[in-house]
């Protein structure tokens, strides 16, 4: 019994000998073999697994959305980088203990942007799915798949919350708004790509660790930081971001200041998400707008270039245009300053060139969606890379930068249904960006101010104010409340694309002696805004088509047939029917307080819309009838001009939906330039 015991002790210890070799052999490992990746995290952590260009994991070709997809090649076990402190000293936010500003995230909008489902809506703001609802909380784990622990870490900007005991809805949820009845479509599960070597990659590729100072040869200037008003600490010069530590937004001196003017009188219950106390009108908009000629300017280049010279010149003759004469197409009253819009589209035409940066990887970038209410941002990173007139692949050349990111496809890929946050997608996208700040040079001449991007979801612009606060946003959420700037910021057209091979498919409307309707409205009751509007009319008056859901056909039908349609938010203050609107030659009247519509820095919105405060939705009527028939006639006149600024076309024509964006953009970045 004795030799069997001591065998056994025996066998134990060199059991115990063995696994410390494996330990250390996996130490070794970790620390010489796999410097882009967590060795030990995806041995000790179940159904965990950092994934980028350079490893593939081959597990049944599939892989479950999760923070997991965000590369780990920044801040690891071994980066040494010091958190970016502030100018003034003090250490940045790490974001972990900032609130979010204003109310709990909204949920999003279609389950994809590549498909149509017929009868249903083509909504702006589709809930999470009633089937998925869950009582889980803001410090609640992210992820199946996720390897940071859900409490410590917890990040409020970018948690979703049930407000006032309501709990979250699947993003998948498809609206049927328009449907003759109800669909329910399955319940939503964490989606999976095919990450073998020939299938698709949703991880950017693996970071290139460069030396703490970056050089520009030419210039001999030390890249510092990303951020404007953002210094390194002292002794240390590396401008990489660490992971979880982003920056919080800048405070500028050209931000728009809210007008408290009026208050939101809706007779109803506030909640969360629901009216806020101060309303900027569209006049103050307006004022605020023109100002910004005058008081935005963007971060002072750290060296000089050749191509802010050029856009200097650009602004110079555009603020001195000559008084422009007709143009087949054009009606001077649509615009703030035609002959300045005229002269600034001419020179955008013959000067602009744009870069597109060539990493990140499929499916969260280089992938346009072409259909669905989010197929702004799709159809226009394909026509931009398709325009070789704009595009250059010589970066000293470019005068802009863009970011070729989807939003609804960062959401697609790696959003966790029921995690309750976002904070992954964000950090996803810093990884990307620490990518492009140390593999080039560009972002830190500026700090960003030359850079752009184009996003339609929803969460776009809390998922963007802070990583990418300088950079020019066009946004379909163009909301004042969720830090949209002026003179900086463009507001995106929400344009719903139900077929892509023919996006004008059912364009225009009937004459006017053949719009019967005065308003007509139809959508799922998302937000707090619709149900009022429905309380207030829905079968209350035959002059007032106001609808819950219906048919596709029958919404179609309407818009074509009626005088005015009614354009009310839903979650965000951003909806298709606004395009919809004037693409079936119907007058817009939008009822959404705080929302900049697009291109307001060159149209005049007010000579073919009209704007209803939400607090007199018990109005709307009077207000309509209110209008003389010659304004009306008139104003639906400029809605069938105005329409050309609002289509896509395969191929791009002079002053449409694609070529206004890139004007927007354009446009920003003449007037926000600061010269050396």
């Amino acid at each position: 019994m004795g030799s069997e015991k001591y065998l056994s002790l025996l066998e134990t210890r060199r059991l115990i000998w063995l696994l410390g070799v494996v330990f250390a052999l996996v130490l070794v490992i970790q620390y010489v073999g796999f410097p882009y990746g967590y060795a030990l995290s995806s041995l000790f952590t179940a159904n965990v697994g950092q994934i980028n260009s350079s490893q593939r994991v081959n597990q049944s070709h599939n892989f479950s959305r999760s923070e997991n997809l965000t590369h780990a090649s920044v801040v690891n076990a071994t980066n040494t980088n010091n958190i970016h402190e502030a100018t003034n000293g003090t250490k940045l936010s790490d974001g972990n203990n900032e609130k979010i500003e204003g109310d709990p995230m909204p949920p999003m909008n279609e389950s994809s942007g590549d498909t149509l489902t017929e009868d249903v809506d083509p909504e702006d703001e589709s809930p999470f799915k009633d089937s998925e609802m869950g009582n889980k909380s803001t410090g609640e784990s992210f992820g199946r798949n996720s390897s940071v622990a859900p409490d410590k870490t917890a990040d409020s900007s970018y948690d979703l919350q049930a407000s006032n005991g309501t709990s979250e809805r699947s993003s998948s949820h498809v609206d049927d708004t328009h449907g003759g009845g109800s669909i329910s479509p399955a319940p939503r599960e964490a989606k999976t790509f095919d990450i073998s070597p020939t299938g698709i990659s949703v991880a950017p590729p693996p970071m290139i660790m460069t030396p703490q100072v970056n050089v520009d040869a030419e210039k001999g200037a030390p890249l510092i930081s990303s951020y404007q008003n953002v210094s390194a600490k002292e002794g240390n010069t590396g401008h990489v971001l660490e992971n979880d530590k982003i920056p919080g937004r800048m405070r500028t001196d050209h931000a728009p200041s809210v007008s408290h003017s009026s208050k939101s009188s809706a007779p109803a219950k506030k909640e969360s998400g629901g009216p806020k106390d101060s309303v900027v009108s569209i006049a103050e908009m307006n004022i605020m707008q023109q100002e910004t000629h005058t008081s935005f300017h963007s971060m002072k280049p750290r060296w000089s270039s050749g191509v802010d010279q050029e856009l200097l010149r650009a602004k110079s003759l555009i603020e001195n245009a000559p008084l422009a004469g007709n143009e087949p197409g054009l009606y001077a009253p649509l615009y703030r300053n035609f002959s300045m819009f005229k002269r600034s589209y001419e020179l955008m035409e013959q000067i602009l060139k744009v870069y597109i940066y060539s990493e990140g990887e499929r499916p969260v970038f280089h992938t346009p969606v072409l259909k669905g209410i989010y197929a702004s941002e799709g159809w226009f990173m394909k026509l931009l890379k398709r325009n070789k007139n704009v595009v250059t692949k010589n970066p000293k050349k470019a005068h802009l930068f863009y970011l070729p990111f989807s939003s609804r496809m960062l959401e697609e890929a790696l959003y966790v249904p029921n995690s309750h946050s976002r904070r992954n997608l964000v950090r996803y996208l810093s990884d990307y960006l620490n990518t492009i700040i140390q593999r080039h040079n560009f972002w830190n001449r500026t700090a960003g101010a030359d850079h752009f991007l184009v996003a339609c979801h929803d969460w776009a612009p809390q998922e963007t104010k802070r990583i990418m606060a300088n950079c020019i946003r066009a946004l379909c959420n163009a909301d004042i409340k969720e830090g949209f700037q002026f003179g900086k910021d463009a507001s995106l057209p929400e344009t719903y694309v139900r077929v892509a091979k023919n996006p004008l498919r059912e364009i225009g409307g009937k004459r006017l002696s053949q719009r019967r309707t005065l308003a007509f409205f139809a959508g799922n009751m998302h937000g707090y805004l619709r149900p009022i509007l429905l309380n207030y009319w829905e079968n209350k008056d035959p002059d007032m088509k106001i609808f819950g859901k219906i048919s596709t056909v029958s919404y179609v039908q309407y818009m074509k047939s009626s005088k005015y349609c009614i354009c009310a938010k839903g979650y965000e203050v951003n909806s298709p029917r606004v395009v919809e609107a004037i693409f079936y030659e119907c007058v817009p009247v939008i009822i959404s307080d705080n929302f900049v519509p697009p291109f307001f820095e060159t149209l005049n919105w007010e000579a073919f819309a009209i704007f209803v405060p939400e607090k007199d939705i018990p109005k709307l009527k009077d207000i309509l009838v209110s209008i003389p028939e010659k304004r009306y006639r008139e104003m639906q006149r400029r809605v069938k001009m105005v329409q050309r600024h609002f289509l896509w076309h395969v191929k791009p024509v002079k002053y449409d939906v694609f070529n206004m964006i890139l004007h927007s953009i354009w446009h920003n970045r003449v007037f926000g330039i600061t010269p050396r």
